[in-house]
């Protein structure tokens, strides 16, 4: 089985430095996108939520600070911050607003990769754990994040200790979904498992059933929180949205 490349993002604003990282890391095997723009760099979290963001403190459109504290609630990846400052305050500022490691400018390029590679590497551990812990709960017909529970056995889904009225076609794209929280699940995966047959790239019942869940979820169409829309790839459930 093929493992594909972690995918960092890089929001920087100085150019050269951002090719060098760029041409470093790629060269380390990881697949690698760049953006000099905080509201670019949003946008992009958001649709392609990468294993790594690289953030840069000042940016251009939006403040490197205000980005991770606008994707943190959904974003469950790691975020290391640059600046060029060596102060201790803009260090408990980045902590502050959700960011997951910190290094200063100039950018060492052992330093970056050794905390790149800490955070993959604690991201896959604490993915095993999630499966198992999602196995675990599967096996006894019950998912649960935050206020929203899904009961295999009853075909019952609740938030706010409310229940939902769903379809039983819906419940099976929410429940696959769910039971995969975490990972981005492919529209090939969800019409073969639940249609039986291979997507033509034509069928769109998967995606009608996706928006009757977000309504039904509160999930904003326009900037769902729960699911996911993952543009070329498919559906990302998130684990822990609330």
């Amino acid at each position: 089985m093929i493992q594909s490349k972690p995918h960092i993002l890089i929001v920087e604003d100085d150019a050269e430095l951002a090719e060098w990282m760029q041409d470093y890391l790629a060269a380390k095997n990881y697949e690698v996108i760049v953006t000099h723009r905080g509201d670019d760099a949003v946008t992009l979290i958001q649709k392609c939520n990468p294993d790594i963001v690289i953030l840069d403190g000042m940016l251009p459109g939006m403040d490197g600070m205000d980005v991770c504290k606008t994707v943190r609630p959904a974003f469950v990846n790691a975020i290391i911050m640059l600046t060029a400052r060596d102060e201790e305050i803009d260090e408990v500022l980045g902590l502050e607003m959700g960011a997951d490691d910190y290094l200063t400018k100039p950018v060492r390029a052992r330093a970056l990769l050794a905390r790149i590679r800490k955070h993959i590497d604690r991201q896959a551990t604490t993915s095993t754990n999630r499966n198992e812990t999602l196995s675990d709960a599967e096996e006894s017909g019950i998912l649960q994040f935050n206020n929203l529970v899904i009961d295999r056995q009853a075909m019952v889904v609740s938030l706010d200790d409310v229940k939902i009225k769903i379809s039983s076609n819906e419940f099976d794209v929410l429940w696959l979904l769910a039971k995969r929280a975490g990972q981005i699940v492919s529209r090939d995966e969800l019409v073969s498992e639940l249609r039986g047959f291979d997507y033509d790239g034509f069928d769109r019942s998967i995606d009608l059933r996706v928006s009757r869940l977000r309504k039904k979820l509160h999930d904003d169409p326009a900037q769902p929180f729960r699911i996911k829309t993952i543009w070329g790839k498919g559906y990302f459930f998130a684990k822990d949205a609330w």
